[in-house]
């Protein structure tokens, strides 16, 4: 989940270039085509597409139908939500209520559908990309802050629970990451001059995949890059 490009695209190319098929998962269709494309000229995995909006209810019964006829080994929830930057109060609740939907709830719903088979098999593994931002509450951050908790103890409690079954789940906790995300976000915000620059003090997602996947197995959390580790 959240496939159309940063992380989640490349966390999707890595995983095809070690000849797992993927299913690339987030809103915009045009842009998951385009992974697509790239992922097949360069590797001989095979792909597929679900373009579903998961801030809204039923996303997560939309992907289990669009999968019903797949084998999952591997769950990769990486879809980004805006922290927003505004005050809690500055904004309607709804705002609070799409970003735990997010998330929260269909992380949730996705690891309650899927594990099972995982657990049958002895086999299989479950990624969860979180935030610096839940380590501690942050003023212009509540709900996402809040969410970003979530996903790191819910990964450490389900790791406790499916790691002796053969099933690895890792929270990889994210800093400050050059994504085209954070670069418009700064750019919008006059930090950087051009969406093109790098964030200062951003991290490279090729080092970030390249920690990812070299530590698949060390759950259940793993503080990704060394200003985390430090922090």
């Amino acid at each position: 989940a959240g496939a159309s490009d940063g992380l989640g695209a490349a966390f999707a190319e890595g995983l095809a270039e070690r000849g797992v098929n993927v299913v690339l998962l987030a809103r915009r269709q045009a842009a998951l085509d385009q992974v697509a494309a790239e992922i097949e000229s360069r590797t001989s995995a095979q792909t597929r597409t679900l373009a579903i909006d998961l801030a809204q209810p039923g996303g997560a019964a939309a992907i289990a139908e669009a999968t019903a006829d797949l084998e999952i080994g591997v769950l990769v929830y990486c879809a980004g939500a805006d922290p927003n930057y505004q005050p809690f109060l500055a904004n309607p609740i709804a705002a609070a209520e799409t970003m735990v939907q997010r998330n929260c709830m269909v992380p949730m719903q996705l690891c309650h559908h899927f594990a099972p088979a995982m657990v049958q098999r002895g086999s299989g593994g479950i990624v969860i990309f979180g935030s610096g931002a839940g380590l501690a509450g942050g003023a212009n951050m509540v709900a996402y802050g809040a969410s970003k908790a979530f996903d790191m103890v819910f990964a450490e409690a389900l790791w406790s629970e499916l790691h002796d079954k053969g099933v690895d789940v890792l929270g990889l906790i994210l800093g400050k990451t050059d994504t085209p995300a954070l670069r418009q976000l700064e750019h919008s915000r006059g930090q950087i001059s051009s969406p093109d620059d790098v964030p200062p003090g951003a991290a490279a997602v090729d080092d970030v995949i390249a920690e990812a996947f070299e530590n698949l197995t060390n759950g259940p959390t793993r503080f990704v890059g060394d200003a985390m580790r430090a922090a």
